[in-house]
């Protein structure tokens, strides 16, 4: 699978059926190659994804990102099957191990070693491919990778991975990690406001379930920042580069150096500046020329 220059990413559980449709409709129709959508806290994440296939012609739809925790091995293989068989090969299976709060006091799991854990899956997966008649000739599968072994990890076993909450800075130490095999699929924030204070306030509300969980601000650190920018909601420079705000021409400088440090792809998820849910389409439509 080749992925194209740009994707879209939004929050897909606070949307009904019919936003769903429009929301497939209006992303195809301005030209982006592929919807990534979450499995969060509402819809499970191959239900929604046929749904989105449906509802769509020629976009690909990819999990991003689906929480292995969620089911077995097995059920994952027979997912990715049905959703590519329906669908002319359209959807992308991206794998993650989420994160402890939600695996544990959501799921009721015993969060374990995450690059182990992964490792593990994939192995069963290969395993249950072969119980159910051999695997495809390509395995549609990314994975949410952000540190070196697990990036490594996703260029040995999938396409590719799916580094969230990153700046530009993250390309080349991705790139290094995976020596020069699979995708980088980059998700970034945009906010279409050339106004400060409410960009900073949308940016601050984003990414205020991320600030606590390891995972992230682990990584934040090896991409520059320190401990100083998760306090008060997060620095200025923190949220700043989280999202992506200001005039189409800036976001678009932003947004090219992705592709200037060798980025695959590149997610657009395009918050509000009002807060509210759903995307930001004059920010996808203004992006889309």
């Amino acid at each position: 699978m080749k992925f194209g220059k740009y994707g879209v990413f939004t929050f897909t559980d606070q949307l009904d059926g019919a936003q769903l449709a429009e929301l497939c409709g209006r992303v195809e129709e301005l030209g982006y190659s592929t919807l990534w959508y979450p499995e969060a806290f509402n819809y499970e994440t191959f239900g929604v994804g046929s749904y989105l296939l449906a509802k769509s012609r020629k976009l690909v739809v990819a999990s991003g990102i689906a929480n292995i925790y969620a089911r077995d091995p097995a059920a994952s293989v027979m997912g990715h099957n049905t959703l590519n068989a329906l669908y002319d090969g359209r959807f992308v299976l991206g794998l993650g191990v989420s994160h402890a709060p939600l695996v544990s006091d959501v799921r009721g799991h015993e969060y374990q070693r995450p690059l182990a854990t992964m490792r593990r899956y994939l192995d069963d997966m290969d395993r249950a491919w072969e119980a159910l008649g051999g695997a495809p000739a390509v395995k549609q599968v990314v994975l949410a990778a952000l540190g070196p072994n697990m990036s490594k990890l996703s260029a040995e076993r999938t396409l590719g991975a799916f580094p969230y909450n990153i700046t530009p800075a993250q390309v080349p130490l991705s790139r290094e990690a995976m020596g020069g095999k699979g995708a980088v699929i980059c998700e970034q924030k945009v906010c279409l406001c050339e106004d400060p204070q409410r960009a900073r306030a949308a940016a601050r509300a984003a990414l205020a379930p991320y600030l606590p969980l390891p995972n992230y601000f682990k990584n934040w650190f090896r991409l520059g920042f320190d401990e100083s920018d998760l306090a008060d909601g997060g620095s200025d420079r923190l949220m700043d580069a989280m999202v992506l705000w200001g005039s189409v021409a800036d976001i678009k400088a932003g947004l090219a150096a992705y592709f200037d440090g060798g980025a695959d792809q590149v997610v657009i998820q395009p918050i509000r500046a009002d807060g509210e849910p759903g995307p930001d389409w004059a920010a996808l439509e203004a992006l889309a020329s």
